[in-house]
């Protein structure tokens, strides 16, 4: 009985796969977001394959693996474990403009010192990419550059086996001649990925896919696209100006809780030794600012939170955020309303974190208080600490990890102590615990 063909819609959004067309999508409620996609029914068993042959787990531990290529790079061997595991496909997204070229062509040189490395660029021309390699002072013999589009000729070049690692840029741009939709479609991105992964697994070679992203921040493109690579690499940061932080999404040979900072130079992307001293290199002491100990992964971070209180001119106070999630500053907003004496209904209030870095974990709570109060009252900190905590909606402050981490960064940063919440066996010099935003205020805060 013949094979029967099935087309579905899948959308290029989330990814969801819905059997009819509609002009929005169902689960993320995007529009214009559905494509058609030619799905092949194999409900009837086949007898045609070759049976299995498996191999014990003990075997396969006892065996020697392949040694891990180093990048050259401190942060990004942090991110990524150690290095590039042999045969391991990795992919890195980020805004345009971020900076992935410029990582990946400084990457690519520092690589190639030891190992055979090719560029394939399907995006810009070999004139282009000439002008950024002088820029970046790139240029070993054994870093070897292509332009092409087709995703074919590309996993030919790896399967030939005389390069240890392959860039390609971007797989948005690299079509395949079995797929006949049109390029940075989902049959496309899919088909390309899967066949350039299969060439880089069967030879040992690692590679390096870069991705686009959507206006929302997402990986562009189907969510099988993250499925099929080992490791899923973003970088985060504000395009002028500010640090760039590489994040590990997924990491099927290490953590996911590494992060790798970097400063953009004329010279390309830097690592930052200290980046938390390079955040509050220029940092003023005023009212409204308050320096916040935070963790990127399993590395303590010192940022500046600064706010901002303005009686405001219309009918609706504004909240503006900037670092920070909007609806987070709001509902710590009206948290502060409620549980102390501030009154915010008609005050305009603006929180920026400095520097471009953006935060999300819940221990900033207490900073972003501190700061707004600071700065509603015009008062400072007593003491010349740092701040951490989360805060409940009933104003009670709570348990955040990594406190000795925090506290450490702290003085090593010159900082008299932190203050966070109270824990029951946590007591070391320099810490200040608060049970409650209440008397967190009440102790802390003094007129200038």
């Amino acid at each position: 009985m013949a094979k029967k063909s099935i087309s579905q819609y899948v959308c290029t959004n989330c990814g969801a796969i819905s059997p009819t067309w509609s002009g929005r999508c169902y689960q993320c409620s995007e529009w214009n977001t559905l494509t058609e996609q030619v799905e092949v029914n194999t409900s009837s068993v086949s007898t045609a394959g070759t049976a299995l042959k498996p191999e014990s787990v003990k075997t396969l531990v006892a065996r020697r693996t392949h040694q891990r290529i180093a990048s050259g790079i401190n942060e990004l061997d942090v991110v990524l474990g150690g290095g590039f595991v042999a045969g391991s496909v990795n992919l890195i997204a980020g805004q345009p403009g971020i900076g992935k070229s410029t990582l990946l062509l400084q990457l690519a040189d520092k690589v190639s010192a030891k190992h055979a490395v090719l560029y394939v660029s399907g995006e810009e021309s070999a004139h282009q990419i000439g002008l950024r390699a002088k820029r970046l002072g790139a240029g070993k013999p054994k870093l070897q550059l292509a332009t092409s589009s087709n995703a074919d000729d590309i996993a030919t070049t790896i399967a030939g086996g005389q390069y240890d690692l392959v860039i390609v840029d971007s797989i948005q741009a690299v079509t395949t001649t079995s797929v006949s939709s049109a390029t940075g479609t989902i049959s496309q991105i899919s088909g390309s990925a899967q066949l350039l992964s299969a060439a880089a697994k069967q030879t040992s070679t690692a590679l390096m896919l870069v991705g686009h992203v959507t206006k929302e921040g997402e990986i562009a493109g189907p969510k099988v696209l993250e499925h099929v690579v080992d490791v899923v690499l973003q970088l985060e940061g504000e395009r002028y100006g500010g640090l760039r932080v590489l994040r590990g999404v997924k990491n099927r040979y290490g953590s996911t809780n590494e992060t790798g900072i970097f400063e953009m130079e004329d010279k390309g992307l830097n690592p930052v030794a200290n980046p938390s001293a390079a955040l509050l290199a220029e940092r003023q002491v005023s009212d409204g600012s308050v320096v916040l100990a935070t963790m990127e992964g399993s590395r303590p971070l010192l940022v500046e939170v600064q706010a901002l209180v303005n009686r405001t001119s219309f009918g609706y106070p504004k909240r503006a955020a900037s670092g920070i999630d909007l609806n987070r500053l709001n509902l710590l907003i009206a948290m502060l309303e409620r549980r102390t004496k501030l009154s915010l209904s008609d005050q305009d209030v603006y929180v920026n974190i400095v520097g471009g870095i953006k935060i999300s974990e819940p221990a900033a709570d207490l900073a972003i208080c501190m700061a707004i109060a600071s700065a509603s009252r015009g008062m400072k900190l007593k003491k010349d600490a740092v701040v951490y905590g989360e805060v409940g909606l009933s104003g009670e402050v709570r348990h955040v990890p990594f406190a000795d981490k925090r506290l450490a960064e702290a003085k090593k940063l010159g900082f008299v102590g932190a203050i966070g919440p109270n824990l029951k066996n946590f007591k070391k010099p320099g810490f200040h615990p608060v049970r409650d935003i209440r008397s967190a205020l009440n102790q802390f805060l003094e007129k200038d």
